[in-house]
C-alpha cells in the first residue's frame, strides 16, 4: 500500500466519520452544540477512530458496526483537547480560535462535557442499534471509562512535570505519554476489536498492545513538530513548545547534550514568553545539528516496530496492513 493510498484510506474514514457524529450529535441549545463540534467542524485526520475501523475489519468486522465506537473515541479526544486547552490558556488549535476563546470558559466546560457524556451514549445507543451483544458494549465502556482515567492521570503527572525544578527521566516521561496520549490509540483499537465478529482474548490483548505503542510513537513525533513543525501546518511559531516551556523528550535530550553554551542559551528562552524569535531560532537550529532528533525517531521506531510485532502473527489482509500503513504514516510525519 503506497503513501498516496494510505493518505486517501485514512481521508475516506474521516468522512465516514464526521458524517456519523454530525448525525448523533446534536441538540439544544445551539451554541452549546455549535462549541461542541468547533474542532471536529476545523479538520484533523482522525487517526484514532481510523484504528478502531481497521481493527474490527482486521476480524472481519465492518465499518458500520465500528462507527459507534469510533466516534466515541474521537469525542473523548476532542473533550480533552478543549479542556487542555483551557488549562494551558491557548489561543489557537488547527488554525482557529480555541473553544474557550471562541466561546467562552463556561461554555467551553460545558462542550467538553458534553462531549464527554455523548461518546458513552454512542456506544450505549447506537452500539445496540448495529447489533453488538450487550456484554461487549458493557467491557467497552469500561474499557473507554479506563481510559478517561488513564489520560486524567497522565495529565496530571504532565503538570507535576512542569512545575518541578528538575527534569523527569526518559522512563517518567514515556510512562506520563503512555497514560495522556496513547490511551486513547489504546482503546480505539481495543474497542474496534470489540466491534468485530471473530476475535479471541489474546487477539485484544495484542491490539491493546499496538494501540498503546503507537499512541506513543505518536506522541513522540508530535514532540518534534513541537519543536520543528512547520508553521504553516501547525499555526504555532517553529520552537513553540521551548517558548512555552514543555519539558518534552526533545527538550529533556537537549539539555543533557548540548554543550554549556547550547544549555544556556536554552536554559534563557526556556518556558520565556519574552523570547525573541531570532534566539529561538538559535536554539532550535543547535538541536538540530545535534543527534536528539535521529535519538527520538529511533524510540518512536523502536515503539512502532514493537506495535508490529503484535500483528505479525495474523494473515496479511487489506486491514493488517491498513495498521501497518498508517502507523508509518504517524512516525513518518513530515515536519
Amino acid at each position: 500500500m503506497s503513501s498516496e493510498e494510505i493518505v486517501n484510506e485514512i481521508s475516506n474514514v474521516a468522512s465516514e466519520i464526521n458524517r456519523f457524529i454530525n448525525e448523533n450529535v446534536s441538540g439544544k441549545p445551539d451554541e452549546l452544540y455549535l462549541s461542541s463540534l468547533h474542532y471536529i467542524k476545523s479538520g484533523g485526520k482522525r487517526l484514532r477512530p481510523f484504528m478502531a475501523v481497521k481493527s474490527s475489519e482486521l476480524f472481519n468486522g465492518t465499518l458500520e458496526s465500528a462507527l459507534p465506537a469510533a466516534c466515541a473515541v474521537e469525542l473523548i479526544h476532542n473533550f480533552t483537547l478543549v479542556h487542555d486547552d483551557i488549562m494551558d490558556n491557548d489561543n489557537i488549535r488547527h488554525n482557529v480560535p480555541t473553544v474557550h476563546r471562541q466561546f467562552g470558559i463556561p461554555l467551553a466546560i460545558l462542550s467538553g462535557d458534553v462531549l464527554f457524556s455523548k461518546a458513552f451514549h454512542l456506544i450505549s445507543f447506537n452500539g445496540k442499534k448495529s447489533n453488538i451483544q450487550e456484554s461487549r458494549l458493557l467491557t467497552m465502556i469500561e474499557l473507554l471509562s479506563s481510559a478517561c482515567m488513564d489520560v486524567c492521570e497522565g495529565q496530571a503527572l504532565d503538570i507535576k512535570m512542569a512545575k518541578d525544578v528538575d527534569f523527569s527521566s526518559k522512563e517518567q516521561y514515556i510512562e506520563m505519554i503512555g497514560k495522556k496520549t496513547a490511551a486513547l490509540f489504546r482503546v480505539s483499537c481495543e474497542l474496534g476489536t470489540l466491534s468485530s465478529k471473530d476475535f479471541t482474548r489474546n487477539d485484544l490483548e495484542n491490539l491493546s498492545e499496538y494501540g498503546e505503542k503507537i499512541g506513543i510513537s505518536f506522541q513522540l513525533i508530535d514532540d518534534l513538530i513541537g519543536i520543528h513543525g512547520d508553521t504553516q501546518i501547525t499555526g504555532k511559531f517553529v520552537g513553540n513548545d521551548i517558548r512555552e516551556g514543555k519539558k518534552t523528550l526533545p527538550i529533556l535530550l537537549a539539555f543533557e547534550s548540548l554543550d554549556t553554551k547550547g544549555r544556556e542559551e536554552l536554559t534563557s528562552v526556556f518556558g520565556n514568553p519574552n523570547s525573541t524569535n531570532s534566539e529561538i531560532e538559535l536554539v532550535v537550529e543547535k538541536i538540530s545539528k545535534s543527534s536528539i532528533d535521529e535519538e527520538v525517531r529511533n524510540i518512536a521506531n523502536t515503539f512502532t516496530q514493537s506495535a508490529f510485532d503484535k500483528l505479525s502473527i495474523y494473515d496479511n489482509s487489506r486491514a493488517k496492513s491498513s495498521l501497518e500503513r498508517s502507523a508509518r504514516f504517524i512516525v513518518e510525519r513530515s515536519l
